[in-house]
């Protein structure tokens, strides 16, 4: 008997340790907080209007040139000077948005804060972003070791993807040679978990990558595995796989998303990427993200807000349309929840707002709606959003077809990024083109160029 209840008690203490073992671990961080910060005006900022070339790519100056669109006061950089005067007093600059005037900056001391409203150059603050009292401690692992490369075949050329394709008809515009090739799309995600490990996406060309959230780390190795999705549905070209509705586009991925938390410091961050795609000469941005709850409710948006100008990143994407810059964002998930509008930037004007269909073509229950608060017609155009095709998880590529998770703003928005370039030199068909013809054409989605 005693032997029995020996046996029993180490065994007892040994379910209590390895319980112990797996309870998660945690770090105590100092405490720190970000204020963006809205400046008075450029002056001093040691560049002119007359000079764009000293802060813009010759592609974005081109698009510019091609578009009849002035390089105007929008386009210069935020002062340096201003964001001297912000480091020497210990307001540590992080990002900054030119065409929004402002700068996010960190402090760990809150009572400097009215010294900060009084500088003679700041307009006003507000309260974006606030850390944590602790972080989780993360074991590192060998991401390689996650992926499999296993890949379903399929008779159609187009593989898993075939449905979205023909829904958009760009199968007849692949039949008539456009396929993406001389076009750049940036895409603004949460992160591209092992895109440059993946078979299945290897012959993308990727021309370079930006973290916005974590400078210091590469947007392969965040393990939010949206961005990758999102990829493999444009950009794949895998035949008899997955072959996207760009196959032949260039890409740049940029991370926006901060995936610990939703705060409103990621507009700012939003902001940051758009206004990096206008600067390097892309011609597509297209954002499967957007924002209307934080973790602060007080920094909440409204309804009343969707005006396509209040919202920090809505007011970004507009003038990244003014710039001649194709601006792709997905309405949203929220069409079966309590707020059910589309989000933001989705309100932003001049951009091309894309709702979620199934794989019928009937909206999908979850796809955000509109219209916006002053009045315009939102989505503009619908594309597959539901049960969708070609998800590329960290583990497998091309073998997940279900994409009707939550964790990021729907897909819908990609395959409309296959417009590519004519023969006549435009780089894609006019905004209203395109809405004209998605709500009155048999063929819904035949997007072809104005």
């Amino acid at each position: 008997m005693k032997s029995i209840l020996t046996t029993a008690f180490f065994f007892m203490c040994g379910i209590a340790v390895m319980a112990q073992s797996q309870q998660p671990q945690y770090v105590h961080i100092a405490k720190t907080y970000r204020y963006r910060v809205y400046l008075n005006d450029k002056k001093n900022n040691g560049f002119s209007e007359k000079h764009p070339e000293q802060f813009l790519s010759p592609k974005a100056i081109d698009r510019r040139k091609k578009f009849k669109l002035k390089i105007d006061k929008h386009d210069l950089p935020v002062s340096a000077a201003y964001l001297n005067q912000l480091n020497q007093h210990n307001y540590r600059v992080k990002l900054t948005s030119k065409w929004n005037n402002t700068a996010v900056v960190e402090i760990s001391d809150t009572t400097t804060l009215q010294a900060l409203r009084d500088l003679p150059f700041v307009n006003r603050i507000c309260k974006v972003w606030e850390s944590p009292d602790s972080l989780p401690v993360v074991t590192p692992s060998n991401r390689f070791k996650q992926i499999q490369n296993k890949r379903d075949t399929f008779p159609s050329f187009y593989g898993a993807g075939q449905n979205q394709v023909e829904m958009l008809k760009a199968d007849r515009l692949h039949n008539a040679g456009f396929k993406g090739e001389g076009i750049t799309i940036a895409v603004i995600d949460g992160g591209f978990y092992n895109c440059d490990a993946i078979e299945g996406l290897k012959n993308c060309r990727i021309l370079g990558t930006k973290n916005f959230v974590n400078p210091g780390t590469n947007v392969y190795e965040e393990s939010q595995q949206h961005g990758t999705m999102v990829l493999s549905c444009i950009g794949a070209n895998m035949p008899n796989s997955l072959v996207g509705t760009a196959p032949e586009a260039s890409f740049y991925l940029l991370q926006s998303e901060d995936n610990a938390g939703e705060n409103l410091i990621e507009e700012d961050y939003w902001c940051a990427a758009v206004e990096y795609a206008d600067s390097i000469g892309v011609d597509i941005v297209t954002s499967s993200l957007g924002y209307y709850h934080f973790d602060d409710p007080a920094a909440s948006h409204k309804y009343e807000e969707q005006d396509g100008q209040t919202a920090l990143n809505s007011y970004a994407a507009s003038l990244a349309a003014s710039r001649g810059l194709l601006i792709l964002n997905s309405a949203g998930n929220e069409g079966d929840n309590q707020w059910k509008k589309i989000g933001f930037p989705a309100d932003a004007k001049n951009i091309i707002t894309v709702g979620a269909v199934n794989a019928k073509g009937m909206n999908a229950n979850f796809s955000s709606l509109g219209n916006t608060a002053d009045g315009r017609i939102k989505p503009d155009v619908m594309a597959q959003g539901q049960n969708s095709s070609g998800s590329v998880l960290r583990k497998w590529y091309i073998s997940d077809r279900s994409s009707n998770d939550r964790s990021e703003y729907r897909t819908g928005s990609m395959p409309l990024a296959s417009l590519p370039q004519s023969p006549s030199g435009n780089h894609y068909p006019g905004r209203t083109t395109i809405r004209q013809q998605s709500r009155t054409s048999e063929q819904r989605f035949w997007l072809w160029h104005s």
